[in-house]
């Protein structure tokens, strides 16, 4: 890791504990409507975007799933738990962070997430000092598995894509950050990595605290 200059980090499930959150809430919006979700389909939706997700949920549960009443009551528990309140952070976030600010590493966020959102769960943590660049899915056209927020974030941070560490969670994640010419380092969360992305090459590691031995 001696030549890397930035690290970029995902939001959800990999700094922070909001995707068993996210999980938590949809099972309740959805027995809230009479309907029994399979937790399978649900975790497509991982590392994509809004719209995304409703492609994802609207054909994987056919015509009777209640999206738009399940999307409504899944919103606002969702902001009640994790943007109205600080969200456990996943292991070994602030260690790691603190390591490479020590080595003049540069720190971003890459994420899926709307601006406005991102940087609340960021400042609800006590997180957002520490970063130079927060980049979200709202400030690009493609999102993950494209490389583009990728190749946005390079560019923004001003280091060139080889030199910069993405470390992330989900598989359009790694997907997207490969694409974009990153190293890559996957800590997987709800969802194991697929047998496809398993054979792509970059390191599958347990928690952050495996990362930041990389760095010595």
């Amino acid at each position: 890791m001696n030549n890397i200059k930035a690290v970029a980090f995902d939001l959800d499930g990999l700094l922070l504990d909001t995707e068993t959150v996210a999980l938590e809430t949809f099972v309740e919006a959805c027995r809230a409507n009479q309907f029994e979700p399979d937790t399978e389909i649900y975790q497509q939706c991982i590392g994509t975007t809004y719209s995304d997700v409703e492609t994802i949920l609207k054909t994987g549960y056919g015509d009777e799933f209640p999206f738009d009443s399940v999307m409504a009551l899944w919103n606002k528990r969702y902001a009640e738990e994790a943007l109205n309140k600080p969200v456990a952070l996943k292991e070994g976030v602030l260690s790691l962070l603190r390591r490479l600010e020590i080595l003049g590493i540069k720190r971003g966020v890459v994420t899926s997430s709307k601006t406005v959102s991102a940087r609340r769960k960021l400042r609800n943590a006590g997180l957002l000092d520490y970063f130079q660049v927060v980049v979200c899915g709202d400030q690009i056209s493609k999102g993950k598995p494209d490389p583009e927020i990728y190749l946005a974030a390079a560019e923004i941070l001003e280091e060139d894509a080889a030199a910069c560490l993405a470390l992330e969670d989900s598989d359009n994640g790694v997907k997207s950050a490969l694409s974009a010419g990153f190293r890559v380092v996957q800590i997987p969360d709800l969802k194991e990595p697929s047998d496809e992305v398993k054979g792509m090459g970059h390191s599958i590691l347990k928690s952050l605290l495996d990362v930041e031995a990389l760095f010595v």
